[in-house]
This record gives structure tokens, sequence and C-alpha cells, in this order.
């Protein structure tokens, strides 16, 4: 079954097929190093303990802020205490490793078999006095990256909603008092959010936190009225949780990815605070010049995403800017309130690159996919691990969509990474043709 909307020119099809991306409970793998207070407990299957291991390339031993809490048989059938085996292991976990809060991911599993996480978790969290925060991660209704998001969403609650003493010590003292509080929220590297808050502060604009912050004690101070924004545009849940539950008010901007949808996303926060943007078009245009050398390459060649990690829009707009041809946008799932600012912009850099807006397409269809694929021959596809290698064998270029998630993309000086992944395949084609 299919259907098609037209929203403003973009024209947006829903093939209706399964989520064929990476598991959401993936987001341990950047979550438990961002937050480093933190300890994950993920409630699955021996199935899930396998693809923690291997997926995420830790060994046992490397005793990383994660585990298993594995289900057996009689925790399937109902025929155990889950509330009694829960609590035996949050008081291991207290015992080992005293983190200051617990995260339970609910998995495919729990979700089929009913088990009330959320009414467990508060027995065990006033027993022993360490916050558990309860977040469902199942493959079943959320795609790869959503995981961050019902994480994030579920630990809006937990912001305190006083100040506390040493929050600002971070920021420079000389903002004036006045300014509106900007909290973003987002799990990038330190070195990223660092980037992103001296971005902003040369526009005179503070940064009062970020969620998640460094430490879960040091989760940002949420009031009503508080302006809030996102980097990464899988996080609707999240700004929905900030606007309803705490009464925030949403930024609706681009998201800092490449250089031109880091102008736009600085911008829309300048505008807002009304504060006249300063220096920002001659530093986008500097990162253009700068990546010369890599955009020749790109001139005239086609991608085609077949749909993964969520962020399927934000590069397809700056690949387009780039100078290839985007075929088709294949996305798990798309907000369009949360993502209206990034999708005008891709409609604006249609427009100014002279290229029709590609189709974008939810819940694609792998098969009909590959059809259009075998049709369009397009120099690289983006797609997930899957089915990375069979297309691969078919002759067809690849690059994994995971890739994206686990390196710096975001802000003007992360631009070149975000490229190379794009042009390192399209050099190593040529190269292996060479060699037959």
């Amino acid at each position: 079954m299919k259907t098609i909307e037209r929203v403003e020119s973009l024209i947006f099809e829903c093939e209706t097929g399964n989520y064929h991306t990476f598991c959401p409970i993936s987001c341990v793998a950047w979550l438990y190093q961002k937050i480093e207070d933190s300890f994950f407990l993920v409630i699955g299957t021996k199935t899930c303990g396998y693809f923690l291991q291997n997926a995420l390339g830790v060994m046992i031993f490397a005793e990383p802020r994660y585990a298993m809490a594995e289900l057996q048989e009689n925790d399937i059938s109902a025929q155990s205490n889950d509330y009694e085996e829960l609590r035996k292991l949050s008081i291991d976990i207290k015992k080992d490793r005293n983190p200051s809060v617990i995260i339970w991911i609910g998995t495919c599993t729990t979700e089929i078999i009913k088990m009330d996480l959320e009414g467990i978790a508060p027995k065990i969290e006033i027993e022993f006095g360490i916050p558990i925060v309860v977040a469902r991660a199942n493959g079943l209704d959320y795609a790869f990256t959503q995981g961050e998001d019902t994480v994030l969403a579920a630990m809006t609650q937990r912001c305190p909603e006083k100040e506390s003493l040493n929050s600002n010590s971070d920021f420079d003292s000389n903002f004036q008092s006045e300014q509106p509080s900007l909290v973003l929220f987002g799990s990038v590297p330190s070195t990223v959010s660092s980037q992103l808050n001296l971005e902003l502060k040369q526009q005179s604009i503070r940064v009062s936190g970020w969620l998640p912050a460094q430490k879960y004690t040091e989760l940002p101070y949420l009031k009503k009225g508080f302006y809030v924004c996102g980097v990464n545009p899988f996080l609707s849940r999240t700004a929905t949780a900030l606007m309803r539950r705490r009464k925030c008010k949403l930024i609706g901007a681009p998201f800092p990815i490449g250089p031109d949808g880091t102008r736009a996303w600085i911008e829309k926060i300048c505008l807002t605070f009304k504060k006249k943007p300063q220096g920002l078009k001659e530093k986008e245009n500097k990162v253009w010049n700068d990546l010369k050398n890599h955009l020749h390459l790109l001139q005239g060649k086609s991608i085609f995403f077949m749909g993964d990690n969520l962020l399927e829009i934000s590069l397809a707009r700056f690949l387009i800017r780039c100078g290839l041809i985007v075929y088709e946008i294949g996305i798990p799932y798309i907000d369009k309130r949360y993502q209206t600012a990034e999708l005008s912009l891709l409609r604006h850099t249609c427009k100014k690159m002279c290229v029709p807006i590609p189709r974008i397409v939810e819940k694609p269809d792998n098969y009909n996919q590959i059809q259009r694929i075998r049709e369009l021959k397009p120099d690289l596809v983006i797609t997930g691990m899957a089915h990375a290698n069979p297309l691969k064998a078919r002759g067809i270029n690849t690059k994994w969509s995971v890739e994206f998630i686990f390196i710096q993309i975001h802000g003007f000086l992360n631009v070149k990474n975000l490229l190379d992944l794009v042009t390192r395949c399209l050099r190593l084609t040529p190269s292996l043709e060479v060699l037959g």
C-alpha cells in the first residue's frame, strides 16, 4: 500500500514497509560514553546481548558501563517475579559501579510480554535512593537513532526545576542576565558541543546547558518559557516532551549539518533572540572554498538513500548543495512539524542549485527500492548494514548509514569529516576497477 502527500511542492510517499534499520538499542553505544556517571541495563533476550557485544565491538572484559538483563523462559512465561529479579540486578550495579543513574532500556521482548518496567522502577528507586530512568527502544516501534530520542524524552522529567549554584560556571559572566535561557538537546561529543557553544557565544548568545549533560548530576535547569533547540533531526519525541511536559519554547531551525545547515541553525537562534548574525556568510563561504578539492569529485554524481538513521533529509540537503544528484530520500520516519525548517531549506537548496526536489519515501519497501536502484543506477547508495554487501556484490557502490552517527559531523569545523565519508567511496571505485 502506498500513500502520497504533497506539502508546499515537496512530495511525500509512504510505502508502509517495515523498519529495515539498525536496532535502536545501539544508542547505548554513544550514550553511555556521553553520560559519564550513568549505567545502562538492556532488558532483552540472548539476541540483544549478541547484538550489543558483536555490533558494538566491546568485549566483556572491557567492563563498559552497560550490561544485559537476559530474559529466560520463565520470565517470558510470567513464572518469575520481575520486581525481585530487577531489584537484585540493581543492587549489584549500585554495589559494583555506584552510578548516579541507572537507565533501563526496554526491547522488543519486554514490549511483547508487557513487562511493567515503568511500574517497577519507582519502587526500586525509592528503596535504594538511586534514579532509574526507563526508556523503550524496541525495534517494533522505533528506528535506529530513535533509541536516543526515547532516552532523552524520558530524561526531560528528571531535569531540575531550580538552578544550581554552579550551573553557569563554564560560561562567560559578562552576558546580560536578562537574556532568555537556551538549552540545546542531542547527544554529541564534548568537542562538538564546545564548538557549537563557541559559535553561539560569538553571536552574544549564551547556552545554559545541554540535554544530555556530560554527567547526569549536571542535567540542565528547565523552566516554563525557556528556549530549546535540537541538533539532530531524530529527536522529535524529546522536542515534544520539552514543550508539553516542561512548557519550553522550541526553536524550529534546520540542523547544524554542513556549512549551510550550521549557518541557518545559528541564524534562526539569532533571530529568536533578536541578535543580528555576525560573520556567518563569510564563515560559510570559507568552508566551501576549503572543500573545493572534494567538491569537484562530486559534480554530476548521483546518490540514493535507502533509509536508516533519520539523518537522510539533512544529508541529502547538504549533498545537493555539494553538487550531487539525489534520486530518492528513503527515511524510516519523519516528523514534518519538527523538520519543517529543514524541509524548507531542502526546497530552497534545490531551487538554488537548479535541480528537481528528490522524492521523499517514508517507510520504504526495500523490494521496490532495489527495483528503482537497478533502473536509476546511482553512483552511491547510502544504506543499512543488512543491504550493503548484497548490493555491493551486484556492482552497486554502497556506504553504511551507521557511519554518519559515529563520527563528528556537526558545525563548521567537521564538514570535511562528513564529506570524506562520501568521497572516499567514490575515489575507491575507480581504483578497484583498475585492479579488476
